[in-house]
């Protein structure tokens, strides 16, 4: 098993097909047509639908493997390249949206001036979305909301964000200075899902007072949820830093 082998697989994945793959690869459709086919025979399975370009079931289970591999083999250059004064190579980091908006590029400053020999790649995502990554060991760290409880995972807190309110300038509650939790009872809200962090923390406060909140709609996106609030569709309790500037006036 060759690594250019992986690397032809983990291309069809990523652009979808054979001749997409090889022209992200800079070589000619043959050759990643031989690569899959050579892979495919040392296996004993099929890893690629011919029709459809798609990875068959144990294409997926590969191609997850094979990144890691990669990723290793990287990190091993990386190291091997780095001297004791100077650290080089990626580093694959997660962050939740409305924190990424304004923490990423002071942390981009921060690495660059520190480390001009790394590269940052950054995934943006939920953290239900960013923590199974982050087990698989795609992702080196990443930044999410609490509470988390995995063993697997170093958790290191970073700060404390202010929950809010955030509703339509046209909703009954646009004109109160304060609400209470047995008041947002009263209506069906915009929540996150059951079990992602962003919910735990707005059902155990509810709990605290034997309340539950009733979900108008979950959706798993901070940022669509701030922005389906916005424009009317329900109140919402997200992350104070979810809230543009320019809506906050």
């Amino acid at each position: 098993m060759e690594i250019r082998h992986l690397e032809s697989l983990i291309a069809i994945s990523e652009h979808g097909s054979f001749s997409a793959a090889a022209r992200a690869l800079g070589t000619v459709q043959s050759n990643v047509s031989a690569h899959i086919s050579r892979l495919e025979k040392e296996l004993g399975a099929s890893l690629v639908d011919r029709q459809s370009g798609e990875l068959t079931e144990d294409g997926v289970l590969v191609v997850e493997r094979a990144r890691r591999i990669i990723h290793e083999l990287q990190d091993i250059e990386a190291d091997i390249h780095s001297t004791d004064t100077e650290v080089a190579g990626e580093t694959r980091l997660g962050c939740i949206g409305t924190t990424g908006r304004w923490l990423m590029p002071r942390l981009l400053t921060a690495i660059q001036k520190a480390h001009p020999q790394v590269r940052p790649i950054i995934h943006e995502g939920s953290t239900s979305s960013l923590l199974p990554r982050l087990i698989a060991g795609e992702l080196d760290a990443a930044i999410v909301h609490f509470p988390i409880d995995d063993p697997e995972l170093q958790l290191v807190p970073l700060f404390s964000e202010e929950l809010v309110l955030l509703v339509n300038n046209k909703h009954p509650w646009a004109k109160l200075e304060t609400i209470s939790l047995a008041e947002l009872a009263t209506q069906p809200l915009l929540l996150a899902p059951r079990n992602t962090a962003l919910r735990r923390i707005i059902d155990r406060a509810a709990g605290a007072q034997r309340l539950a909140f009733t979900p108008q709609a979950e959706i798993d996106g901070v940022r669509l949820l701030t922005s389906l609030a916005f424009e009317g569709f329900g109140p919402a309790i997200v992350p104070a830093t979810a809230i543009p500037a320019w809506i906050k006036g």
